[in-house]
């Protein structure tokens, strides 16, 4: 028990350091992130110590189970495929300028405007892409327009944050726990969709409250230019992500798993992208960029987790821990939140997913959903997306710390998890 405990304290220090500090090296002009090979590296300390068998490996990958975690990360690349072709094609900066010329000197309906976008679309795509596409716009048009980007990228992340939770494709963590436990995406949508709304609204009071003196100044100049986009390939991209959201709500009504659905969908967007590409004798940009652009260290990092999670099943730790946690949604809610701020919400869900055990009460694992969501919004530590949007700001010349992370991050996800797991309670004792 104890080596486990050792190795795996060690493995996510070592995570989140690496993380924190963007720690990499480079092959060619390629940077690669050190955090996913410090996981990987416990993983196998678990195999060379005994701590997990081949065995163990081969009945986790490769039996048709439910947890199986090669299902869960082709369910989400392949959603998000279909998310950074948009990007690739232009939609999400065409319709963010538009928003923003919309909003005139005025930036309370700025801050609406972008809001109400960044949540609609996290909605129908996913948290991370939202963040990583809009973060560097909004820094963007607030330096060309001298305005003050602290309310803007702080609500950005709180949006992604808070309306990824909506439909179970919105965040990994959201797939990975729904899917161990058999929630379909139907029942998922169900219940989550009306707690996503209260928590969403709720949020967005919160952010009129804390930045309602530099969102009372008028803007000067508004300065921003109209982003080019592909509407053909936009158009493809829309059509594929709404069949595919439809057909993946089918398929769990009918019984069927949802990971071949998305594959399916995310494999047809760009083939018929790159088929109208080459009609349009236009080069494959599009295609190669979105490619290249997936988050592919995800797959070793989240594989590598699972491992070290199996060590502590087979040494007696998460059974020892689930016995000492109450099956309560408020009490898993609150421990999750904070499980996201000490090593990362994808570990975390990996952890808690095993701590609730073969048959837990259903509120407890959407608590946990929602822990894994809200609690990014804590510590940037919270998820990998806070560790990108800090050195995107960063490396836009933006003072923006740790600590200031913090003073608002605690002062919106605090009462945030609090009315969000409340609705959850009510969701669920109303038979919503």
């Amino acid at each position: 028990m104890v080596t486990s405990i050792v190795i795996f304290a060690l493995t996510v220090l070592g995570v989140i350091f690496s993380i924190v500090f963007g720690l990499h090296f480079k092959i060619g002009k390629t940077n690669v992130s050190l955090y996913w090979i410090v996981a990987v590296a416990g993983a196998l300390c678990t195999v060379l110590f005994g701590l997990v068998t081949i065995e163990d490996i081969r009945a986790s990958f490769f039996t048709n189970t439910a947890v199986n975690p090669l299902k869960i990360l082709v369910l989400f690349l392949s959603m998000t495929v279909i998310s950074v072709f948009l990007d690739e094609a232009g939609f999400y900066g065409h319709i963010a300028a538009v928003a923003v010329k919309r909003a005139g000197k005025n930036q309370k309906k700025l801050f609406l405007l972008l809001y109400g976008l960044v949540s609609v679309l996290t909605v129908f795509t996913s948290n991370d892409i939202i963040i990583l596409t809009f973060t560097p716009f909004i820094l963007y048009f607030s330096q060309k327009s001298d305005i003050d980007p602290a309310p803007y990228i702080f609500g950005e992340f709180v949006a992604a944050n808070t309306w990824s939770m909506f439909f179970v494709f919105g965040n990994p963590t959201n797939i990975y726990i729904a899917t161990a436990f058999g929630v379909d995406f139907v029942t998922y949508a169900i219940v989550m969709a009306p707690v996503t709304i209260l928590s969403g609204l709720t949020a967005l009071g919160i952010l009129l409250l804390i930045f309602r003196k530099p969102l009372s100044k008028p803007i000067g100049s508004l300065m921003v230019e109209q982003a080019p986009e592909d509407r053909v390939s936009s158009i493809i991209g829309i059509v594929f992500l709404a069949l595919c959201i439809v057909g993946m709500a089918i398929a769990s009504y009918v019984g069927f798993e949802m990971w071949p659905i998305a594959l399916l969908f995310g494999a047809l967007c760009l083939i018929l992208a790159a088929i109208c590409l080459k009609a349009r004798h236009k080069d494959m940009g599009e295609i190669s960029h979105t490619i290249k652009k997936l988050p592919w260290p995800l797959i070793p990092f989240l594989l590598a987790m699972f491992l070290l999670i199996i060590s502590l099943e087979r040494s007696g730790v998460t059974e020892l821990l689930s016995s000492a946690i109450p099956d309560n949604l408020f009490v898993y809610g609150f421990a999750s939140f904070l499980g996201c701020n000490i090593f990362n919400n994808i570990p975390m869900s990996v952890l808690f997913t095993s701590l609730l055990g073969a048959s837990p009460d259903l509120g407890s694992v959407y608590s946990v959903i929602i822990g894994s969501n809200l609690g990014a919004l804590f510590t940037p530590v919270g998820a990998l997306a806070g560790i990108m949007w800090m050195n995107i700001i960063r490396d836009h010349s933006i003072r923006f710390t740790f600590l200031t992370f913090m003073k608002y991050g605690a002062a919106i996800s605090l009462p945030l998890l609090a009315v969000t797991l409340g609705g959850l309670y009510f969701a669920l004792l109303f038979g919503i």
